[in-house]
């Protein structure tokens, strides 16, 4: 037992077996929504909403092993948010490819950022990042997320020149309300668990009010779905074809994956308090990447979209998780849901709402950190903040706040206070937008 759990960073002279088999659990159900958004989101496109239930667990679990052994870190990882409605609606609802095509490009983009991680580019990069600006990233991704969540709780709609808060009332989103307001209790009474509780409570609430579905056949406990009509269907025809658009689609999944999961790591890091205080270094961030991008790798394979760091990890380590068993309990509860299928799939968005939010209020504490006493750090770290939410997109507010911060920085004279680094990505980040 002793040398299984030193395989996974445990020390028992610093640790406890029973902190970090309950910061999993913790992690775990705080992250648990996915498994029930994941499959609405990627269902649009036409794919089996029971096969990918099973292709998001699966994913979790692997990806999540591979950061227990390899890492040795308490972070979980899952199918990423923003990035799942990327490849529904822009890839194919919009782009027109098919998703067997969709899921051809997301394995190369995989691909890439395993050997980027080999070569240690993204550590590089990572590092290249100023401190206050990974503060802002931090915030940023908050605030995003909290806005998905009340545009799904249908809480805020869009009106003609700008979105109005609270929409046409309905039984629906007085539900999304409450369990915002419910979640709040109950995490304010630290309840283990309570962002999962208000989910599963606000899903049942909604049943006789139609909100949540409920099939006649309806049972709790299934055999997995099978992966069958999804694993393995990639199609390379595309690239095969030097489709140009379809190279871009390869690199601009490459260009958010790498920001979405720098920006989520370092926020999860950041707020776990598992970065060094004065350089804001993370401790076996390249071990933790490469996690990232085989687990991205894998769940192409799967069937399902990129895989990334969660910020609900964050959770788990306020619960005093601090090796890789704590990685290793949320992936066996990933393969135990794969029997809950039927409770997953019926959960509706209204329900998932509170979770979105609240993790966004949790990522807004860092945001006492940034010095916005010195203006050449607080615009690139507005702008970050402001760009996430305003423009549906992680990597966006990202480029934009690093463009502005070299800008800034060049135009007072201080260009030295970063490194050449900064500079390499600012030029690239420009033609991107010139290209464009």
């Amino acid at each position: 037992m002793n040398q299984f759990l030193a395989l996974l960073g445990f020390d028992p002279l610093k640790h406890s077996v029973k902190v970090e088999l309950m910061a999993g659990l913790t992690t775990f159900l705080t992250m648990s929504y996915i498994l029930a958004v994941n499959p609405v989101i990627l269902g649009e496109t036409g794919m089996d909403k029971g096969a990918l239930f099973s292709a998001t667990v699966v994913a979790a679990a692997v990806a999540t092993l591979v950061m227990a052994f390899y890492a040795k870190l308490p972070f979980a990882l899952a199918s990423g948010m923003g990035l799942n409605a990327f490849f529904a609606y822009t890839l194919v609802l919009t782009m027109g490819y098919t998703w067997q095509e969709a899921l051809a490009a997301v394995f190369l983009e995989g691909i890439l950022f395993i050997l980027l991680t080999l070569f240690k580019v993204r550590e590089v990069i990572v590092n290249a990042i100023p401190l206050n600006l990974r503060y802002s990233i931090t915030v940023g991704i908050g605030i995003f997320i909290a806005y998905v969540g009340l545009k799904n709780g249908g809480l805020i709609v869009a009106s003609k020149d700008m979105l109005t808060m609270l929409g046409p009332w309905k039984v629906s989103s007085a539900l999304a309300l409450a369990g915002i307001i419910l979640g709040t209790v109950l995490m304010a009474a630290k309840v283990r668990g309570a962002l999962f509780y208000t989910i599963v409570i606000i899903a049942i609430i909604g049943i006789p009010f139609g909100v949540t579905p409920m099939p006649e056949d309806f049972m709790l406990v299934s055999m997995p779905q099978s992966l069958a009509p999804i694993a393995f269907c990639l199609d390379f025809s595309a690239f095969l074809s030097f489709d140009i658009n379809y190279y871009v689609v390869v690199f601009t999944l490459l260009f958010m994956d790498l920001f979405d999961t720098l920006g989520t790591l370092i926020g999860t890091s950041t707020s776990a308090g598992m970065a060094d205080p004065k350089t804001g270094r993370i401790h076996g961030l390249n071990r933790a990447l490469m996690a990232d991008a085989v687990g991205t790798t894998i769940g192409a394979l799967c069937g399902t979209n990129t895989v990334t760091t969660y910020v609900e990890s964050a959770t788990g380590v306020a619960e005093g998780g601090r090796t890789g068993l704590t990685a290793f309990t949320v992936a066996m509860l990933f393969f135990v849901a794969l029997f809950f299928s039927p409770l997953f799939l019926i959960i509706p968005p209204e329900a998932t709402t509170s979770a979105l939010v609240l993790v966004g209020v949790l990522m807004m504490n860092t945001i006492t950190k940034i010095d916005f006493s010195d203006f050449t750090d607080a615009v690139p770290c507005f702008i970050t903040i402001l760009t996430m939410p305003l423009t549906g997109s992680i990597s966006d507010g990202i480029v934009l706040g690093m463009l502005s911060c070299v800008l800034v920085k060049v135009c007072t004279g201080r260009h030295q206070e970063l490194s050449i680094m900064m500079y390499v990505l600012a030029f690239f980040f420009l033609l991107k937008y010139l290209i464009n």
